[in-house]
């Protein structure tokens, strides 16, 4: 399927092919060597000056010619929101179909592979693909559901200013057999005051950072740590503070997420799910960092 693909966004870099495709959309902010509270910042007044953080190579979309572009309307910060291409794609040749995907949970992100396959006339190569990705869920989730006790987990999707898991994210945590009571089931992340994440004396810490990969999640692990009152959540004494590649795997509603659901295993219940386990500090997937 990777040669029909004309052109992809600057965030696409899966498989490996992707990369070799030209690059049709552009963010200032995302190869910028900013602070957290940075990014936040800049995001919020572009948003609020402009309507949106990217903009689009049109004269490149018209060299290619594309038939069908996939987008979405999901979040505004993630990728280009589906006005700004729905409005451009009426003045292309063709014009191109465009196909809005916009899930907030593991149904709807199985739904979106259904639509995309449909439009790529590849329906029997999905199906196949979703059987097996169910069948890895169940795997997790009667497993897990034999555990009792699930630990106090806080999916982190910002540090600063802090963020709790939304969408999908808390959905994955209670599958895993966790609880994050500070989570937004199949509902946008938002801002949390820090104050409740002390009061939630969370068992374990993930920081899936929205867009971050392991080296930059560590940075952020550093602002982390200098917040008032972090040594005393149970998460920091018992050394289970853990960071993902949030940019692989939990920010992108996908086939990988369920390889999501399984790291979040491997975190939460390290003896049940052995195999899930991090491989050590040179895991592509998940470093535990310890304590402060």
């Amino acid at each position: 399927m990777m040669n029909q693909v004309v052109g992809v966004s600057h965030e696409c870099d899966f498989p490996e092919q992707a990369n070799e495709r030209p690059r049709v959309t552009h963010c200032p902010v995302h190869d910028a060597k900013m602070a957290s509270r940075e990014v936040d910042e800049w995001v919020r007044r572009a948003l609020h000056d402009n309507g949106t953080i990217y903009t689009i190579d049109e004269p490149l979309l018209r060299k290619l010619q594309p038939d069908l572009i996939l987008t979405q309307k999901l979040c505004d910060v993630c990728a280009v929101g589906y006005g700004t291409v729905a409005k451009l794609a009426q003045n292309l040749p063709g014009p191109p179909r465009v196909l809005n995907l916009e899930p907030t949970s593991l149904v709807d992100i199985f739904g979106d592979i259904r639509r995309v396959a449909g439009a790529c006339d590849a329906r029997e190569r999905a199906e196949k693909l979703i059987l097996n990705l169910s069948e890895r869920i169940e795997n997790v989730r009667k497993r897990a559901a034999t555990i009792p006790d699930p630990p106090r987990c806080f999916l982190m999707e910002w540090v600063d200013p802090p963020f709790c898991s939304g969408h999908w994210g808390p959905e994955l945590v209670e599958i895993a057999g966790g609880q994050d009571s500070l989570g937004r089931k199949h509902q946008p992340s938002a801002q949390i005051d820090w104050q409740q994440v002390l009061d939630a004396r969370p068992e374990l810490i993930v920081l899936a950072l929205c867009g971050y990969d392991i080296d930059r999640a560590r940075r952020d692990y550093e602002l982390l740590r200098r917040f008032p009152g972090f040594g005393s959540i149970p998460a920091v004494g018992n050394g289970q503070v853990y960071v993902v590649n949030a940019s692989a795997y939990f920010a992108r509603p996908g086939p990988r997420i369920i390889d999501s659901l399984e790291i979040l295993a491997g975190i939460l219940h390290p003896t049940e799910f052995s195999e899930f386990v991090s491989r050590g500090p040179d895991d592509p997937r998940v470093v535990r960092i310890g304590s402060s």
